[in-house]
């Protein structure tokens, strides 16, 4: 078996607790094998100081850490800003969104409106010294009126210069298979990384998917039915489901695994462990 890429997502802290929670997590990943930590950027940027900071110091504790970029509600040449700040930080990958439209902000008619605009003006100012990453949605992104439409998105961001994609969190391995499929015949070639989240609060989980149209299987629901408050059953059954996912994908070819963290380490690192991809990592990190 070849060997898989490992990230992990955070966000950046709002206070000075979550700021020392996201560090120690950080620091219980060192070692494990991960190869970049990605930061999100908030609608419109609004989180924008708090990812720079956050990028900083990540890289201070020595990860390769690649930022979130959205284009709604960011002008240009704040984006030219941004963008030669972080290749003065020596950062050399991207995640490259369209971004959450900012509430009360409504339309927004500037000149990049979708993750396409801001890969092909990423390439025109910057060529090739990012290795840009776009957002899939297995599933459909919760805004698209059809997969149709959806997936034509997707393509087009692709062949705009992108380098690889990123899904969205799932939990049906065959969803991801078929986008593959469907991608690929549209002529999207780029790797495609799944998304995986852990489930470790049943209420956190149902939130967040219905928020980004993530589909929570029936069986699922059922179970953390039957936990109830029982938080450490609910994080083993997480564990094993996500750990049960990816053993699926990487049977489907999957080239590495995206974790959504959620600026805590316990649950990707005993994924990691189960899959032996702590190992694995470490093995491929002493031979360079």
């Amino acid at each position: 078996m070849s060997v898989l890429s490992v990230s992990a997502e955070f966000f950046p802290p709002r206070d000075i607790p979550a700021r020392e929670r996201l560090l120690r997590a950080a620091k219980a990943l060192m070692g494990s094998g991960i190869e970049f930590i990605s930061v999100t950027f908030g609608a419109g940027g609004s989180t924008q100081k708090g990812t720079v900071q956050t990028v900083e110091s990540l890289q201070r504790l020595g990860f390769e850490v690649v930022p979130h970029l959205s284009c709604i509600g960011t002008h240009q040449q704040e984006l030219l800003d941004l963008l030669d700040h972080y290749k003065a930080l020596g950062v050399r990958r991207l995640v490259v969104l369209r971004g959450d439209i900012p509430s009360g902000m409504g339309a927004f008619d500037g000149p990049m409106r979708y993750a396409r605009d801001l890969v092909l003006f990423i390439r025109e100012h910057y060529g090739d010294h990012f290795h840009l990453y776009v957002a899939a949605y297995p599933e459909m992104h919760p805004e698209a009126e059809t997969f149709a439409e959806d997936l034509e998105h997707y393509v087009h961001k692709a062949n705009a210069g992108a380098d690889a994609g990123i899904t969205q969190y799932f939990f049906n391995a065959a969803a991801y298979e078929d986008f593959l499929e469907r991608s690929a015949r549209k002529g999207a070639q780029i790797p495609v990384i799944p998304g995986i989240m852990p489930i470790t609060n049943a209420k956190q989980i149902l939130r967040f998917s219905k928020m980004c149209g993530a589909d929570v299987p029936r069986w699922i629901r059922l179970r953390l039915q039957d936990f109830g408050d029982d938080r450490r059953s609910i994080r083993d059954f997480g564990i094993d489901v996500a750990t049960k996912l990816c053993a699926e994908l990487i049977d489907l070819g999957a080239p590495g695994f995206h974790f959504y963290a959620l600026n805590q380490a316990e649950a990707t690192l005993a994924v990691m462990r189960n899959l032996n991809l702590t190992e694995q990592r470490s093995k491929e990190s002493a031979l360079i």
